[in-house]
């Protein structure tokens, strides 16, 4: 496998490229990734670690979705406050962002960024895409 970076390494490395996971509208227009694995990254991570990766960023984002009594409740707040009420208190759907935002960095600290990748949280993309960057080796490159 490829030489170990750390995950301030990766803040002004070489990019090599970068691959785009797309979004898989075959259910509708929730919001699910594909999880076919990208052939750039065989050589640099398990495809079984990917995988995982994307399914659980699918179940996250369709935990944010979820509609339930609490999101209920909230839209009856949010209408008799004027929308104040967001003011002093998140929705469900930010705390499971900051969730997904936790497990993205998670994930780069421990799995991605010592193989040279970088995941980067779909909700910079606009939620269309997760952008995988994968950074030169620089056991061939600079020479460090």
């Amino acid at each position: 496998m490829a030489e170990t970076h750390s995950l301030q390494d990766l803040q002004q490395p070489a990019v090599s490229s970068k691959v785009f996971i797309q979004r898989d509208y075959s259910s509708g227009t929730i919001c699910k990734f594909q999880t076919k694995f990208p052939s750039e990254l065989e050589s640099r991570i398990d495809k079984q670690q990917f995988e995982e990766t994307i399914q659980t960023l699918n179940n996250l984002y369709a935990e944010a979705e979820k509609l339930g009594g609490k999101s209920y409740l909230e839209g009856c707040l949010a209408c008799l406050t004027a929308y104040t009420i967001f003011l002093c208190m998140e929705t469900h759907y930010e705390k499971v962002l900051k969730k997904i935002a936790r497990y993205i960095k998670d994930q780069n600290e421990k799995i991605y960024a010592p193989r040279g990748l970088l995941l980067t949280d779909p909700i910079e993309r606009g939620l269309r895409v997760v952008e995988i960057t994968i950074f030169e080796d620089r056991s061939i490159g600079s020479g460090r």
